[in-house]
């Protein structure tokens, strides 16, 4: 399959314009993103653009992976939730993973060849890690993994997990290949939002895996791989919370351009500015704190997590502010499915829930303000 190399904006503007904009509100009825896409993700470099050429990727700085990422949200939500995810998978790989980890997955989660999940969140536990049940004992082999993880973003067809596990010392991470003996995928269906990104739980029966399974350290500083692995996944939310705003702002536009009240076209009402002119101004800082959190990253700032953290909040914020403002501009329209508002609306909601909460943001963010004093 011949594909432009998506490396920059201006390059995954154009696939997703082509590639998904025209099909998003069918993936997210179908309840899922077909391998013809995933397919033209692969050719287009799409998956981990950040990993070194020498295994396969661009080397992309981290900024223009949130610029990429922005643009894929922007099209389809269900879509970047699975470019989250991957670049997790391929980020602890690519930093905590053994040499043979590295040389065997690497190359192959570039490509996409091999799709990657992130297993943290449990059914009686979300993402408490602290509440944790599943659980890794050492073997003579290894290492042995029990537990039930839900709600993974991908897992219908992910090939590899990276499964967090409690170990008799702390927590530890673990890179688990679908087809291990006694791994279990059951499908979710019909969610709120992201319905297209193939949610599922993954069960671990005695799961036998050898030494080089683990990701990173068992005992010594664990949680650098935990915190690493969720700061990559929460800037590439917080650049696709940057494109729904995008979207709902371009959506709501074109709508109040062509649509009139009394013959007064809807875009010189002045409640309608008004609504225009905050979505602009967010959309702006949020692109902002989400390009700043990106420079940091690619500076090897530790200012960087917080940074992301912030970005994450407004972003989520603003864009489930916006979507139901994209909603109510639209009217009755706005419920319809013939308009693409009241998906942006849904999976602005999923936005404010996954990768820390609207309220577990808040108490970090207080937290860093306490702690520099």
């Amino acid at each position: 399959m011949t594909a432009e190399l998506v490396v920059d904006r201006a390059s995954a503007r154009r696939f997703v314009d082509e590639h998904i904009v025209p099909f998003a509100d069918a993936y997210d009825r179908a309840g899922r993103i077909p391998d013809e896409l995933l397919a033209r993700a692969s050719a287009a470099g799409l998956w981990a653009p950040f990993l070194s050429p020498d295994v396969g990727g661009f080397g992309l700085p981290y900024q223009a992976l949130g610029e990429i990422h922005e643009e894929v949200g922007r099209g389809c939500s269900s879509m970047r939730s699975l470019l989250t995810v991957h670049a997790m998978v391929a980020w602890a790989v690519g930093r905590w993973g053994s040499p043979r980890l590295r040389e065997t997955w690497l190359p192959r989660l570039a490509a996409g060849t091999a799709l990657g999940a992130v297993c943290i969140a449990e059914p009686d536990a979300g993402s408490d890690t602290r509440r944790l049940g599943a659980s890794a004992k050492r073997t003579s082999e290894g290492w042995r993994l029990n537990g039930t993880k839900t709600w993974i973003t991908g897992g219908q067809r992910a090939d590899v997990f990276l499964v967090f596990a409690k170990t008799d010392e702390s927590l530890a991470a673990f890179l688990i290949p679908r087809d291990t003996p006694g791994v279990a995928v059951d499908a979710i269906e019909d969610m709120l939002g992201t319905r297209a990104s193939m949610l599922a739980t993954v069960t671990l029966l005695d799961v036998e895996v050898d030494g080089d399974a683990l990701v990173g350290p068992d005992s010594f500083m664990p949680g650098m791989v935990l915190t690493g692995t969720l700061d990559i996944g929460r800037f590439s939310v917080a650049a696709g919370c940057v494109g729904i705003i995008q979207a709902c702002l371009d959506a709501c536009t074109s709508y109040t351009s062509r649509r009139t009240v009394n013959g007064t076209p809807l875009r010189d009402l002045q409640l309608i500015r008004a609504k225009i002119s905050n979505m602009v101004t967010d959309v702006t800082a949020a692109r902002l704190l989400v390009e700043r959190a990106g420079r940091l990253k690619d500076a090897g700032d530790p200012q960087t997590i917080m940074a992301t953290w912030i970005a994450k909040y407004f972003a989520s914020v603003a864009a489930a502010r916006h979507a139901s403002q994209a909603v109510q501009i639209h009217g009755g329209n706005g419920l319809s499915p013939r308009y693409p508002v009241g998906r942006f609306y849904r999976d602005a909601k999923v936005m404010e829930i996954i990768e820390g909460s609207t309220e577990l943001q808040q108490l970090t963010i207080a937290d860093s303000a306490y702690y520099q004093k």
